[in-house]
């Protein structure tokens, strides 16, 4: 029976019948969950379906099953990152590279998610890597400057991305990363240059033009720093920093009922902008508004502490999930719960301590932190037993 559900299920999931393929699928991971191919293509169908937290994990479950499945320790990885959670993704990619160390795109991969978590140093082995098995691929060159960008490497990085545009002249990405490498060495006049031609090559970059604007802003060219934050709005509604930057230039140009507007219009996106709230009581000020001011000036500082809980309870989550992959159970309570002492509503630290507490044997409390995890954030579902 299971094998019938099994075989069904990839025909209809083939024929693109989703719903049918997963009914199929599911029922055949139930009738038979020691079937990793099942879980695999049972995720395929979840993917396809957009339900992406569901899609991870059923590849979590495949790959447990059978870590030496390279398309779905790959599905899986890029998922992860969808998803943010970067740790995870990169453990995936890793196993890719393991199993196939000639693949030049699973170190790309790799490489790309270690540029998420932070590992500047990680993901130039990896870009390097990849090059090797795939000399002068543009692409991997330019993801090499943007790590080399990374760790304040500007000189390393420009050297990529000028490499990269003597093969695609016309890669708009790679002026603009050029440009912004030559920014960050104060190089203006240049990172202007390379900027306008990003901008003649794809003139719907939202962030070109955001970051033209910041340059010419930098120079106290005001108006056209101002129209330039404009473009990028037009080409993104709901650019919160832009508004937010516009606002601030608005200021310093004294158009300050401008300003207050662009700001409120960046808080309306973004509530928890702090910079926002607290440029827009300085402005509130100006324009006489005192009890405007005194309340921006108030959620600006409950933001940024929120903020700084947050970075703690980060922290300690991070730490504790470390202390547990080591085995040090009792280390990796005390921070997963120092993480929510620090912020109680911090869905990744109960996750993690109801997986600790399970892990202990203290299977009621673990289920209670499971179910705080998924009423914070849907996305924590307890694993399947």
């Amino acid at each position: 029976m299971a094998s019938a559900h099994f075989h069904l299920g990839v025909v209809r999931l083939q024929q693109k019948s989703l719903d049918e393929a997963v009914s199929h699928l599911q029922a055949a991971v139930r009738l038979s969950s020691e079937n990793a191919q099942a879980h695999f293509y049972l995720g395929q169908a979840l993917e396809q379906k957009a339900d992406v937290n569901a899609a991870i994990r059923e590849y979590a479950a495949c790959v447990k099953l059978r870590p030496d499945l390279v398309d779905a320790q790959t599905r899986l990885g890029l998922l992860q990152q969808r998803a943010e959670n970067v740790e995870e993704a990169v453990t995936a990619f890793r196993q890719v590279a393991k199993l196939q160390p000639q693949n030049p795109e699973g170190h790309n991969n790799l490489g790309l998610a270690l540029l998420q978590f932070g590992d500047a140093p990680g993901a130039i082995a990896e870009f390097q890597s990849a090059l090797r098995l795939q000399p002068g691929d543009t692409g991997y060159e330019g993801n090499l400057g943007v790590a080399f960008l990374q760790r304040a490497d500007f000189d390393s990085a420009i050297a990529q991305f000028q490499s990269a545009l003597k093969k695609t002249p016309n890669d708009a990405t790679l002026h603009y990363d050029l440009g912004l490498a030559l920014k960050l060495k104060d190089k203006l006049t240049d990172a202007l240059a390379e900027l306008r031609r990003a901008e003649e090559l794809d003139p719907a970059q939202p962030d070109v033009h955001y970051t033209l604007g910041v340059t010419l802003w930098q120079q106290g060219e005001f108006d056209p720093a101002a129209e330039e934050l404009r473009a990028a709005i037009r080409a993104k509604p709901d650019y919160a920093e832009a508004y937010y930057t516009l606002g601030t230039v608005l200021k310093q140009q004294s158009k300050l009922q401008e300003s207050a507007e662009a700001l409120r219009e960046a808080i309306r996106l973004q509530p928890d902008f702090a910079g926002a709230h607290t440029t827009l009581s300085a402005v509130l000020r100006q324009l006489g508004d005192t009890a405007g001011a005194a309340a921006e000036a108030r959620a600006g500082l409950e933001i940024s502490k929120r903020k700084t809980d947050q970075q703690a309870a980060t922290f300690a989550t991070n730490s504790g999930k470390r202390l547990l992959n080591a085995g040090d159970l009792e280390g990796a309570i005390s921070q997963f719960r120092s993480a929510i002492n620090s912020m109680p509503d911090y869905a990744p630290a109960h996750f993690q301590l109801a997986l600790a507490l399970q892990r202990k044997g203290e299977t009621a409390e673990a289920a209670r932190e499971f179910r705080k995890a998924a009423e914070l954030d849907s996305r924590f579902q307890p694993p399947p037993r």
